[in-house]
């Protein structure tokens, strides 16, 4: 996690960025708040696309999977990487978006390099990040999909209970990749909270 961090701070200081407004998706979401906590001089806001701080049920917590069920989905990952893209892909859509996007999902993931993606999904599904909410020094904007398999609402609870400066949209659409099932919708609400 801690390389993206820095990839991403690194394109900021090559570029001698200022008053970004940073855009994260799911895993990418963690990434963008990590880099604003360790570097705020650099951004002003923070757009946050189908996040959750912790994938896992824990004490307290409710963030909707059991670790024996990501445990499963990992098996099934190192079993066989391209029926799993399709499998995850067609998931994380969810139940009435156009298949078209699941095929396009899938094809992203097929696109890259499986150790990393590997990887990426271990630390994505187990890692916990809800500790670092109270530290985020910037307004944060969440939208979330009101269908979506991968963070339930209770996260959404969680968010606006723990990140000190956060609101939240709700878009009446499904799935994890709202901005991939409605992008108008998504950039609707971006625009305005931009332009705060």
């Amino acid at each position: 996690m801690q390389g993206y961090v820095q990839d991403l701070l690194g394109i900021c200081r090559v570029l001698d960025l200022r008053d970004v407004i940073v855009v994260g998706h799911s895993l990418g979401a963690t990434v963008a708040l990590l880099a604003a906590i360790q570097a705020p001089e650099y951004f002003t806001k923070a757009v946050l696309l189908a996040a959750t701080p912790c994938y896992l049920n824990l004490p307290g917590y409710y963030g909707g999977f059991e670790q024996a069920d990501l445990l499963a989905l990992l098996q099934e990952m190192d079993r066989s990487y391209r029926d799993w893209t399709n499998m995850f892909a067609t998931l994380l859509m969810g139940q009435g978006t156009n298949s078209s996007l699941g095929y396009e999902l899938a094809g992203y993931f097929c696109e890259s390099d499986s150790t990393i993606a590997k990887q990426a999904v271990r630390f994505a599904f187990f890692d916990d990040h809800r500790g670092i909410l109270p530290q985020v020094p910037l307004p944060v904007l969440l939208v979330q999909a009101a269908d979506d398999v991968a963070v339930p609402t209770e996260v959404n609870d969680y968010w606006l209970a723990h990140l000190p400066q956060a609101e939240l949209v709700m878009l009446p659409t499904t799935g994890h990749c709202p901005h991939m099932s409605a992008p108008r919708e998504v950039l609707a609400v971006m625009r305005q909270f931009i332009e705060k």
